[in-house]
């Protein structure tokens, strides 16, 4: 994998500005990766700290975002990948609108996202075939065009996410259901997201212990409130 996207075309995203002490922050992975295990940990943390902390999902999250999630997650025939994109920009589009950007002029607030721009970088982007450019010039006007501060890629091979969800048995969804190369290119398009926004993106190794990867990811959080 290489970054031959130009800068001019990375620059497109941006994160909100910074003026009242609070922060975007989103979680990837591919299922078993622990996001939600984490999430809860930090806001915990976050909230011990004073902060605000507001739990979002993608897609979803808003009224409107959580009939495109039943009908998307939902779905029994296959969806164009272009379709896709489309959904979740949608949805995307709601949620900053309705709730991100809103919260984010309260002082101390931070918002934590399950899921965000990344995740269609590699479900539309790499696994749908769509290219990374592709997604970006859909994001490409506000309030699309903002991303996290800072996003937290907790990594896991295929292995241990099959291991996981056997353990989970619970009953898939449309994206879960997909075979093996599915997710081989979702991992593809979540490590190339995290090659292309460096500064952005901290990939987390999900492989170890609970403990370990929580306190990793705190030791991270607490630059970034330090700034």
């Amino acid at each position: 994998m290489t970054n031959d996207i130009p800068n001019s075309t990375k620059q497109l995203l941006r994160p909100p500005k910074n003026t009242s002490n609070s922060w975007f922050i989103s979680f990837e992975g591919i299922e078993g990766a622990g996001k939600s295990t984490h999430i809860q940990r930090v806001a915990s943390f976050l909230q011990n700290r004073g902060f605000d902390v507001i739990l979002l999902r993608e897609p979803g999250s808003t009224r409107f975002g959580e009939k495109l999630r039943t009908a998307i997650l939902g779905a029994q025939t296959k969806l164009h990948p272009i379709a896709e994109a489309y959904l979740f920009a949608a949805s995307r589009a709601q949620l900053l609108q309705e709730i991100i950007l809103g919260k984010l002029e309260q002082n101390n607030t931070v918002v934590i996202c399950d899921r965000f721009i990344d995740s269609s970088f590699a479900y539309q982007g790499i696994a749908g075939g769509l290219g990374i450019e592709t997604i970006i010039d859909i994001h490409k006007h506000y309030p699309l065009c903002i991303v996290p501060h800072k996003t937290f890629y907790i990594r896991i091979d295929i292995e241990t996410s099959l291991q996981r969800q056997i353990k989970r048995n619970m009953s898939k969804d449309y994206f879960e259901s997909q075979g093996r190369d599915y997710y081989t290119k979702l991992i593809e398009g979540l490590d190339l997201a995290s090659q292309l926004f460096t500064e952005r993106i901290v990939t987390i190794d999900g492989q170890k212990s609970i403990d370990d990867v929580y306190q990793n990811i705190q030791n991270h959080l607490e630059k970034l409130l330090a700034k």
